[in-house]
């Protein structure tokens, strides 16, 4: 069976949006900075398809017979938005959006793991404060004891 000429459109267009969008498109390159940070950027991406065609004979016995009587037309459009960086580094990995608007719920995330690291610390200060508390007071009894 012979190929109608709106399958060669649409091929065409489609291997065209192809060639434009690939994985690299949304998760990025990775860029290495000096100090050994690593950044990807994380991008949106929306694209569309659309094709059409007409014959234009009325006369059933010429379509069959010349399909160069046929017009058509396709077309297709890439939207790519930058939507986010992610950072690496050797101790913590950050999500940065670009966009500014931000919730409180997201802040209050990105703030969880500084805030356990904060508690972490006051917690072993503490630890450590009754630790040499203790020693001191058996030192001390030793000393009265002699």
């Amino acid at each position: 069976m012979e190929k109608h000429p709106i399958e060669g459109l649409m091929s065409e267009a489609m291997e065209h949006i192809k060639q434009m969008v690939d994985v690299n498109t949304i998760v990025g390159n990775p860029v290495t900075t000096p100090d050994g940070t690593t950044i990807i950027p994380i991008s949106k991406v929306a694209f569309g398809f659309g094709a059409g065609g007409s014959e234009f004979s009325a006369k059933p016995e010429v379509k069959a017979k010349d399909s160069a009587l046929f017009g058509g037309g396709s077309g297709g459009g890439v939207s790519i938005s930058p939507v986010a960086f992610l950072v690496v580094n050797s101790d913590q990995i950050k999500l940065l959006p670009v966009s500014s608007k931000s919730s409180t719920t997201d802040k209050l995330i990105d703030l969880v793991p500084e805030l356990i690291t904060k508690v972490n610390k006051i917690a072993n200060e503490i630890i450590d404060k009754k630790a040499e508390q203790k020693a001191n007071e058996a030192a001390s009894a030793k000393e009265i004891e002699l």
